[in-house]
């Protein structure tokens, strides 16, 4: 099946698209700093260079966005029609990097908490952050 969009419409779209400082990780931080926790960004020196690492609380947060990470059941994860066996392999290895970061991450005394970019919609968005907080502070 062919794209919706011309070649230069969708590499633009692509382009678009950040790694870091996205939306919902802007949202989660601002909603921590607010609450009083402090943190770092992406420290390369911990396995899968977590979006937000909480020293004090040796905690770390990985924001997902649910097409790139594999979100299951979720609805705004859906397999593209086009060139669908390449995507199918990039999503699965961002599972696979997800979770070898993971077991680092334990096997080193970190608790890893990972919040879904659909988590940060309008309808779960007051929940998700005050689980976040109940989570950290039962650390």
């Amino acid at each position: 099946m062919a794209d919706v969009h011309s070649k230069e419409t969708r590499s633009y779209n692509m382009s678009r698209i950040r790694g870091k400082d996205t939306g919902p990780e802007i949202v989660v931080r601002k909603f921590l700093f607010a609450k009083g926790f402090r943190y770092r960004l992406y420290d390369k020196r911990l396995p899968g260079k977590p979006d937000i690492v909480l020293p004090k609380y040796k905690t770390v947060i990985f924001i997902h966005g649910c097409f790139w990470h594999g979100h299951q059941d979720c609805r705004y994860f859906t397999v593209p029609k086009s060139n669908t066996e390449w995507w199918l392999n990039k999503i699965h290895k961002n599972q696979q990097n997800d979770l070898n970061a993971l077991s680092l991450l334990q096997a080193q005394g970190y608790k890893v908490i990972t919040v879904w970019g659909c988590q940060l919609k309008k309808k779960q968005i007051d929940t998700t952050l005050q689980d976040l907080i109940i989570t950290l502070q039962s650390t």
